[in-house]
This record gives structure tokens, C-alpha cells and sequence, in this order.
């Protein structure tokens, strides 16, 4: 029993926390269910944080501190509660036949005192089909977590948590659940190869926001960056670095990322929704950013590429290259330049498939992003590590000035990274990759294009080739067809390897058919006796 509870004290509070509020979803939808769970761990955390400020301002009042004045909340960069919406006084009436509706109303009074939030929280806790008891035990279940404090967010609890739950939903729902989820390991990958150290960082198809939440704990990360500048009063503040802009046409994703962000402090004034979409409907129109990361939809057929045939988008340098309409990767593609500063970078997620297509004009367009000088690297991502997809994927690193921009001249060089046999299996149908192998690809990429780096070409792994050499193999991006076989497989014997898998084979097919004997046998030894019955 001892060792129960010291097991228990050790899980993390994550974990924990889902364990249990997953137990309390019974039959609801994951995709309904997502909404409420993390709606109620949002209200519990701004509660916390309006609370501590609350009793802090009670404790001044003698020197004329008002606690129910907002101003007083919102100098603190703390969303003010209003009292019918703190926890408080939401757990009081737990058990209620009501607590729905009353909980949908604490949404409802936050937005009207908080002009960020407003169209943000969800209001779904009144629906009939989402049990007032299940409801009730996962508001006492919130209750147990320290959320809002000064030193909960200085260990970034919520965030934890928050992202914890986003990934385990998007693994309930499947293929619905992953259009707005992309694995943290890929997110950081992203962003440590890029270093986005300070200036415009956007995205275009944002989710549900890890690729700012990811932009900002880099940043924190390595603060020694600032210090080194050697600049006096230069703040250390993340937030005070970057900015970042957004957009995304899902809705409830939108107001996901918008909760995402609420809770780190992180300015999403510039993360923007309409149900157009980037292509239709692109809200920054004139942004030029330092950084571009995103994880747009794979393959996408349903783009309205036909109704944007003279865009300016479609222009790759001075040349006019449009886009298939039935594919939405290379105009993804294109839509990042556009937005690119002139020493601009962008990462980004792709089917693999757009590395070697030639389909209605892509293989063009690839040529001239080569030729033109606009393709840093390529990275070759293991399968499995993405919750919504099998297609096989790639990261693209793009650069808009590959002669300047702070690292060496690299115009005539592509550098080729296969990662497709890194990573580690979580279970039988996802991967990850471990912070070694985000290291070790980052890395790579660093020597390579840093003035100091140390870079050296890996067989089976990393090679650097020139633009005569994409040339050749005509303008296919495929790393595999560059880095060639790692040393230790030069010396790979098939035949050795054939026989050895032809006789496991034999072995497995021998098993099988003395499981079905018995199995046979079995089933003959019940029957006999009934028939004879």
C-alpha cells in the first residue's frame, strides 16, 4: 500500500490529472470532451492567478488597495475574475443539478471583463449528453491542482499540462484529432533549427499554437544569447523579442491556441481566425517575417487554387510559377516566400511525396526554388511520428538570402539530413524522437551553416551537395538519394541477411500451425461431447 502511494506521489501531475479526468469522460467524444477538460483547467488557472493577486491587494487595503478594481489586475498582466466566475465559488456548486449552466456563464462574465478573451472560452459545459456528475467530479478534480500561482507559472505547470492533454486527445481522436496537433518533438526540432532568436515569427496554418509556445521556451532557453550581446538594461524577457502572428480556419482550434497563449503571457492579439482560410483570406497581407514555422495540411485538394490563378503569391523571385489546384503543398510553399523578409528563414512540415513530384507543374516550381538559390535543407523525418498521418514526411528549410543573413555563404549548397531511422517507439503506432536526436540533427545543421561550425558529411546520414549536383538527379530532393549507406552497412551481405529472415519465416509459420492444431483439438473435445448430448 506504501509503495502505491509513493508511486502515485511521483507520477507527474500531468499525467495524473488525465488519468483520472479521462476516467470521468465515460462515453463523450474526445473531440467534444477536449473542450471541457482544458475550459475548466483554464478557468482553474486564471482563478489561481486572480486569487493570489486578490489576497495580495486584501492585505493592502489599509493603504487604499482595492480588490475588486480591475485596473488593479490588469497592471499585473492578470485576467481579472468576476465573483460569480472564481473557482471558489464554482467548486462550491459542484454537486448541483446546475453546475452546466453555471459554468457557462463564468465563460460569459470572463469575456465581458477581458476583451482578449472574448469569442475565445468555450461554453459547452450546459449541453444534456455531458453528465452533471461526471462534471461535478472533474471540477473537484481541477480543484486539486495549483495552477495560476507566481510559482506554479515560474515552473510552467499549466503549460505542462495543457500540452499534455492536447497531445493525448489528438491520440484518442485519430486522424480528426491530429489536424491541429503536431508532435512537440517535431515542434522543437523546428524551432531549434531555425534559432528564432528575435524579430516577426509566423504562422500561417497555426493549430492549436505550439509553434509559438515552442518559439518562446527556446528563447528562454538560451537567454545567454541576450547577455552576450553585452547591451545594458536588455530584457530577458521572451515575449519582449519576438512577436508572432498566426492564422488558422478552424475556430475551436483557433480558441485552443488562443488559451495556449493566454497562459504563458504571450501576445496573440496577431493570431487571427476566419473559416477562408490563408489562401482565400490572407489577414497579413503585408507581414514580412523573420521566421516562418508551420506545419500546414498534407496533400491538401480542397485549396481554391483555381480562383487565385494571378496572385501575387505565385511569383518565385521575378517568375511567375502557379501552383497545381489539385495539391495545396507547393502553394504553401510559395505562400511562405511571400511572407518571408528579405533575410527571412522558414521550417516547415511537407509530404515526402513533394521532395521528387513533377505532377502539373510542381517539378518547376522545385527547380526554380534550387536555382534560385532558396533551399537550405532537407531533412528526412522517421515514420509514425505524427498522430493523423502515415504519408511519409519531410522538414523544408528555406532561406531568402543564403550569401548574408548572419551565417556563412552557402548559394551553391544543399545540405541533406535522413533521420528516418532516429527516434523511439512510444507503442506500436507512434514514434518520437528523443532531445539526442533533435541535438544531433539541429547540430548538423549548425556546423554546416555556421562560419565556426564543424561540419563533416555522415554516410547514411548527412551530405552536403551542390546545386549541379541536385542537377543531375533532376532537382529531386529525396536526402536518401545523397547520403548513401552508412559506413557499417557498406559490408551489408544479402544472401546472409535473406536466409536469416527465410528461416524466422519457416519458424513462425511451424508455430502457427501447431497453435491451430490444438486450437482444433480443443474445439473438437467440446463439441464431440455436446453432439453426443
Amino acid at each position: 500500500m506504501a509503495k502505491t502511494t509513493k508511486t502515485e506521489q511521483e507520477e507527474p501531475l500531468e499525467k495524473k490529472l488525465w488519468k483520472a479526468a479521462d476516467k470521468l469522460r465515460k462515453n463523450m467524444d474526445a473531440a467534444e470532451y477536449k473542450h471541457v477538460a482544458l475550459g475548466l483547467i483554464f478557468l482553474k488557472y486564471i482563478s489561481d492567478a486572480f486569487e493570489e493577486q486578490y489576497q495580495k491587494l486584501v492585505g493592502l487595503i489599509s493603504e487604499g488597495a482595492d480588490p475588486e478594481d480591475k485596473n488593479e489586475y490588469i497592471a499585473e498582466k492578470v485576467f481579472f475574475v468576476p465573483v460569480n466566475a472564481r473557482w471558489n465559488y464554482i467548486r462550491g456548486r459542484a454537486t448541483q443539478p446546475t453546475i452546466g449552466k453555471d459554468i457557462d456563464d463564468a465563460m460569459d462574465a470572463i469575456e465581458k471583463d477581458n476583451p482578449s478573451l472574448r469569442g475565445v472560452l468555450p461554453k459547452v459545459f450546459a449541453q444534456e449528453k455531458l453528465d452533471k456528475a461526471s462534471l461535478g467530479g472533474l471540477v473537484n478534480l481541477v480543484s486539486s491542482a495549483t495552477l495560476g500561482t507566481k510559482e506554479a507559472q515560474s515552473k510552467d505547470l499549466l503549460g505542462q499540462v495543457f500540452e499534455y492533454f492536447l497531445g493525448e486527445f489528438a491520440l484518442s481522436e485519430g486522424k480528426k484529432g491530429g489536424q491541429f496537433y503536431t508532435p512537440q518533438s517535431v515542434v522543437k526540432l523546428l524551432v531549434e533549427m531555425l534559432e528564432p532568436y528575435e524579430g516577426r515569427v509566423f504562422d500561417p496554418c497555426c493549430g492549436s499554437g505550439g509553434m509559438f509556445v515552442q518559439s518562446e521556451k527556446f528563447i528562454k532557453k538560451h537567454q545567454d544569447y541576450y547577455k552576450k550581446k553585452g547591451k545594458t538594461g536588455l530584457s530577458l524577457n521572451p515575449t519582449d523579442h519576438i512577436s508572432i502572428y498566426g492564422q488558422e480556419s478552424n475556430q475551436t482550434t483557433w480558441r485552443l491556441a488562443k488559451m495556449n497563449l493566454s497562459i504563458r503571457g504571450i501576445d496573440s492579439s496577431n493570431v487571427k481566425w476566419n473559416n477562408e482560410g490563408s489562401f482565400l483570406n490572407d489577414l497579413h497581407k503585408d507581414l514580412k517575417a523573420n521566421y516562418i514555422i508551420a506545419n500546414p495540411p498534407f496533400n491538401d485538394s480542397d485549396w481554391s487554387g483555381e480562383l487565385l490563378r494571378d496572385d501575387a503569391r505565385w511569383q518565385v523571385l521575378g517568375e511567375k510559377l502557379m501552383p497545381p489546384t489539385g495539391n495545396a503543398n507547393y502553394a504553401w510553399i510559395q505562400h511562405f516566400l511571400y511572407h518571408l523578409a528579405p533575410t527571412g528563414q522558414a521550417g516547415f512540415v511537407l509530404s515526402k511525396g513533394a521532395l521528387t513530384t513533377n505532377t502539373t507543374g510542381e517539378g518547376d516550381i522545385r527547380k526554380a526554388l534550387i536555382e534560385k538559390g532558396l533551399v537550405d535543407c532537407i531533412v528526412n523525418l522517421p515514420t509514425k511520428l505524427f498522430l493523423n498521418t502515415q504519408i511519409p514526411a519531410c522538414l523544408w528549410f528555406l532561406s531568402r538570402n543564403k550569401s548574408d543573413g548572419g551565417f556563412r555563404k552557402r548559394e551553391n549548397e544543399i545540405l541533406f539530413i535522413d533521420a528516418r531511422n532516429m527516434g523511439f517507439l512510444v507503442n506500436r503506432k507512434n514514434r518520437d524522437l528523443s532531445n539526442d536526436d533533435i541535438n544531433l540533427i539541429a547540430g548538423t545543421y549548425h556546423n554546416w551553416r555556421n562560419p565556426d561550425g564543424n561540419y563533416q558529411d555522415v554516410p547514411g546520414f548527412c551530405k552536403v551537395a551542390t546545386i549541379e549536383e541536385v542537377r543531375k538527379l533532376n532537382y529531386v530532393l529525396t536526402p536518401g538519394r545523397y547520403v548513401g549507406l552508412a559506413d557499417e552497412e557498406d559490408d551489408f551481405n544479402f544472401v546472409e541477411r535473406f536466409t536469416t529472415l527465410k528461416m524466422e519465416l519457416e519458424k513462425q509459420i511451424e508455430e502457427e500451425a501447431e497453435l491451430n492444431r490444438k486450437i482444433t483439438e480443443n474445439l473438437s473435445k467440446i463439441i464431440m461431447p455436446a453432439n453426443g448430448k
